[in-house]
């Protein structure tokens, strides 16, 4: 019928961009509301449309999607969308968004603070002050330095490109590894494992996902070698983790500054116990500004499906106009 609101599944909490943008125009269930979440979906599924996603610890994958037989889109919060089965989506004609651009410049401004960080041990001698050892003795001279580094970038994408822009603004040579060569400047390496050997800084900024699990892996870091620093903006899951605390531990590199962790919230204790190297609660994204204009593109992006328009920031999996066979 003519101007009937569509019925959308909120996967997430009510943040006030979300409910404010798109309670007036559609008719919006909470799923994490629900006592019973699994009478609630049997219950509304049948009539869900699209999908805003704003709560990554759901997994949504081809079990969950055939809940909603009349599910079109989803609309995921963030860039990285591992946590949704796009693949399966897209073979089943469900169009998949993400939020692209609106978070770069803040990730990378992230990325080069935790560089920094790591580098000069702000986080340590900040420390240092607080215990009131300052009138004992000078902080130690750090053995780190960015004025003799080079920094590999694992990934050239969209956030990418804005890291390398503020290390050339810093003098600090980049050059970079990814998938295909891009249209920038730095060295390509098709093979992360000579890069590593060559630079002694890796950046890494590459999707989540199977293509990516344990990228960083042993070899690597025994490659990048013992002024390695490794600084994760990226996935947790990119990183063999415990490789990465074997590494730290018998100084196989120098150090770590890791933004994402294999089973977040939930950080090893042998990384908490170390001293020399950085960790941060997953927040490269995480100022209210950024957040509201991420959350307004899930809106927006949810918006132009209920008024039939194409999707604003569709992932590659899920081309427009998508295919429904199979369904």
């Amino acid at each position: 019928m003519a101007g009937e609101k569509r019925d959308v599944l909120l996967i997430g909490t009510r943040k006030p961009v979300l409910v404010n943008g798109l309670e007036p125009k559609v008719n919006l269930h909470y799923l994490l509301e629900a006592k019973d979440q699994d009478a609630f979906i049997k219950d509304v599924g049948p009539k869900i449309g699209a999908i805003a996603l704003a709560y990554t610890h759901n997994k949504v994958d081809g079990d969950f999607m055939s809940h909603f037989p009349k599910l079109e889109q989803i609309s995921s919060f963030g860039v990285g969308y591992d946590h949704v089965d796009a693949k399966w989506a897209g073979a089943h004609g469900i169009v998949v968004t993400n939020t692209p651009d609106v978070l770069n410049e803040e990730v990378a401004d992230t990325a080069l603070g935790l560089l920094l960080c790591t580098v000069r041990e702000f986080p340590q001698s900040d420390r240092y002050v607080r215990a009131g050892k300052w009138p004992q003795a000078q902080y130690p001279l750090t053995k780190a330095t960015l004025r003799d580094r080079t920094v590999g970038m694992v990934g050239m994408g969209r956030i990418g490109k804005a890291i390398a822009k503020r290390l050339e603004a810093f003098g600090v040579p980049v050059v970079y590894h990814a998938r295909n060569p891009q249209d920038v400047a730095y060295k390509y390496y098709p093979k992360l494992i000579d890069m590593a050997r060559d630079v002694d800084t890796l950046m890494i900024i590459v999707p989540g996902g199977a293509a990516t699990l344990n990228l960083i892996n042993a070899d690597v870091l025994k490659a990048l070698g013992p002024r390695g620093i490794v600084i994760n903006m990226a996935r947790g899951s990119v990183v063999d983790e415990p490789a990465l605390i074997e590494a730290l531990k018998n100084r196989t590199i120098y150090s770590a500054g890791l933004d994402v962790f294999a089973k977040e919230p939930e950080v090893p204790k042998e990384l908490l116990e170390m001293d020399h190297i950085v960790l941060l609660p997953h927040l490269g994204s995480s100022t209210e500004v950024t957040r509201a204009a991420m959350d307004q593109l899930v809106v927006d992006n949810i918006l132009a499906w209920a008024s039939g328009k194409p999707p604003l920031t569709p992932v590659p999996e899920t081309p427009y106009p998508p295919k429904r066979e199979g369904r």
